[in-house]
């Protein structure tokens, strides 16, 4: 037993409550951790690209799962280290798991955003810069950080699944290759 002051610490038990785990909180643990991981991924899906610029679905579900569980697990009494440590598992297991199944393309298009094509040579598809929520303000700001001058030097701009956009200039006549474009959305 250590004393601090008027603070008695038992090192026995607290190293008992850090390490045991009962087989209900190890369920609860799996299940939540599933729960929360496809939840973040359908959020994620329906409120659209922007709402986490750079980062597929796949890796903000990771990042915010592995930090929320990190800070409960060392700030709060009520999560042991053996039940934050199954619970990082868990989110790289299935993390590990959808990665493997993004292989297939029926999990693939249920789970990834599409590629989506905002501008078709100079014409600017308003119906899909609604779809995917930019404004043409968006637009024409990275046209100008594309350096483009004129509409006429656009061959394609894409709004990609991380929320990028990507313009493919006209620099000549040559088409742009089919399988580029393979798996955008028009």
């Amino acid at each position: 037993m250590i004393l601090y002051g008027t603070l008695k610490i038992s090192s026995n038990s607290a190293i008992n409550k850090l390490l045991t785990i009962d087989k209900q909180s190890l369920f609860l643990i799996v299940c939540s951790a599933i729960g929360i991981y496809l939840a973040i991924i359908l959020y994620t899906r329906l409120f659209g690209k922007r709402s986490f610029s750079k980062m597929s679905s796949f890796d903000f579900a990771m990042t915010v799962s592995v930090g929320s569980m990190v800070a409960t697990t060392v700030l709060t009494n009520s999560v042991s280290l053996t039940e934050g440590a199954i619970g990082l598992v868990m989110v790289y297991g299935l993390q590990l798991a959808a990665a493997y199944l993004r292989r297939y393309e029926p999990f693939r298009k249920l789970i990834d955003n599409q590629p989506t094509l905002l501008m078709d040579g100079s014409t600017i598809l308003k119906e899909n810069l609604k779809k995917v929520r930019v404004t043409e303000g968006d637009l024409r700001s990275k046209l100008r950080e594309a350096n483009v001058v004129k509409l006429s030097e656009v061959k394609a701009v894409i709004f990609e699944t991380t929320g990028d956009m990507v313009v493919l200039h006209k620099s000549n006549e040559d088409d742009i290759d089919p399988w580029l474009l393979e798996d955008v959305g028009r």
